[in-house]
């Protein structure tokens, strides 16, 4: 019985840490902008083409 007040224990203070550095990311804006990183390939200028090559 002691096993499971011992688990219990150490599961809360895992899902404490886990709050405490999801909040700490939160706070220091790790998640302010999760859009534009993604569309943000799509607007990029197309690469210049190199018609001056010679096949080899």
């Amino acid at each position: 019985m002691s096993v499971i007040f011992l688990l219990i224990a150490a599961s809360t203070v895992v899902a404490g840490v886990f709050l405490a550095a999801f909040i700490h990311a939160v706070r220091h804006g790790q998640y302010d902008d999760d859009r534009s990183p993604a569309v943000r390939m799509l607007h990029d200028p197309a690469p210049p083409s190199n018609e001056n090559t010679v096949d080899r």
